[in-house]
């Protein structure tokens, strides 16, 4: 068993999942590979991660167990890259696939999520703030001129022009 693989899950598990990732391709939406399903996760869209067992170098999606706790995500596994990539209707085997929005899926991911013990978040509920509200704080914490990078910029113009006379 590999170092990201932190518990064995079961094959009825395992064979659900595949099944889920495969309606919600067909019914709701799938996000693809490590790095669509890490930013699914952290997004806080993803309702249900799977990841393969079979994933060389681990390093790929050794943080995905960890981020999937955090945000309170249930996650399990399946043995291949190549079965999950097939549930995910992609000719490429893939290591990790995130359910964001569960279509007809929806019953076979709270079933896996009883049977790991892990909530489910309620599908499209985001804990995370829209990046807007992010950037329209900080234009409230300080006055632009007490900013470092704005005195560089207004300091750069009045040096070439001394330069020129």
């Amino acid at each position: 068993m590999k170092s990201y693989v932190k518990f064995e899950t079961p094959k009825d598990v395992a064979a659900k999942a595949l099944e889920a990732v495969t309606m919600a391709n067909d019914t709701g939406k799938v996000r693809k590979g490590t790095n669509e399903a890490t930013k699914a996760i952290e997004g806080g869209v993803a309702t249900l991660v799977v990841i393969a067992e079979d994933v060389e170098p681990e390093e790929i999606v050794m943080h995905l167990p960890t981020l999937c706790a955090e945000k309170g995500v249930p996650y399990c596994y399946v043995a291949t890259k190549k079965e999950l990539g097939s549930a995910a209707g992609i000719p490429v085997p893939t290591a990790a696939v995130a359910i964001e929005k569960q279509g007809s899926a929806a019953e076979i991911v709270r079933s896996i999520a009883e049977k790991l013990k892990q909530p489910v978040k309620a599908e499209g509920k985001s804990e995370a703030k829209p990046k807007a509200e992010h950037k329209e704080e900080k234009k409230h914490e300080a006055p632009k001129a007490d900013k470092p990078a704005e005195a560089k910029k207004e300091a750069k113009p009045k040096a070439k022009k001394e330069k020129k006379e």
